[in-house]
């Protein structure tokens, strides 16, 4: 697989999704409701159906797991490569008129993540990251490589807008004391680690997989370690395409989450965003 071609194609499919959102954004949309009561616009489902055609052509073949196509049924037979693909992450953020929502495309091969992008339509920054091959930051001057940093004395944790809850914020006292917090909406939480503006980032809280993929796989790129609650490394795959917790770092092994966790029996109604 020629990843350099490939990293290319999702970053130009994840911009022109990201060119829909901004359209429908000026123009006005409406706000549905899925099964599991979270928010669905027209601008989630045009900018999947913009990656799906974009990824028949860069990767024919490989089966793609879309959030929107889940939501609807819609489920490819797949093996161990495919893509994962959240169409418009942070939607409620997006909703309320923030910044901070994402377009975000992941391939997934052999239960982890090989290479992601991860695009801000309205701040135009685009993340991307081939796990061996490292990762950069593009905010429309070309390409800059960026990288985790060393673990200091101070350590900055992103948090969450939508979802930081008492679990988090105790994991975080045992784990690394007293810390400064970063708020952030969607997957742009994984790449302020991977752009070493930042420490920790822990989810106390299950996400879809499709949520985590793409920041996952920049992370990595970027030197960073994604672990799941039992303190292994993040897998892909899992039942119902659910992570039940996580803390990602720039690279240093963290304290397990699962003793600060409710009992998670991975079925149920997907969560929305991360």
């Amino acid at each position: 697989m020629n990843t350099a071609k490939l990293i290319d194609e999702l970053a130009q499919a994840a911009q022109e999704a990201g060119a829909a959102i901004l359209t429908i954004v000026r123009r006005g949309f409406e706000i549905e409701s899925k099964r599991d009561t979270s928010p669905v616009t027209e601008a989630d489902r045009a900018a999947e159906l913009i990656i799906l055609s974009g990824l028949a052509r860069a990767a024919p073949g490989v089966p793609v797991i879309a959030e929107e196509e889940v939501a609807a049924g819609r489920i490819p037979a797949h093996d161990d490569l495919y893509f994962l693909v959240d169409p418009l992450d942070g939607t409620k953020e997006f909703i309320r008129g923030g910044d901070d929502y994402t377009v975000n495309i992941g391939l997934i091969g052999g239960g982890t993540p090989r290479l992601g992008v991860v695009y801000a339509p309205a701040t135009r920054r685009l993340h991307g990251g081939v796990v061996g091959e490292g990762a950069w930051l593009d905010e429309g001057s070309g390409r800059e490589t960026i990288c985790t940093r060393v673990k200091g004395s101070e350590i900055t944790a992103v948090a969450s807008k939508s979802h930081l809850n008492q679990a988090t914020i105790d994991y975080l006292e045992a784990a690394v004391g007293v810390c400064r917090y970063v708020s952030v909406g969607s997957s742009l939480k994984f790449c302020i680690v991977a752009e070493g503006e930042a420490d920790i980032y822990p989810r106390a809280a299950p996400t879809s997989e499709w949520d985590t993929a793409a920041g996952h796989a920049i992370l990595l790129a970027a030197g960073g370690l994604v672990d799941g609650p039992e303190g292994a490394p993040l897998r892909y795959g899992k039942r119902g395409f659910l992570n039940r917790a996580f803390v990602a770092t720039g690279g240093w092994k963290a304290a397990r989450l699962d003793p600060f966790l409710e009992p998670f029996s991975g079925g149920g109604d997907l969560p929305e965003g991360v």
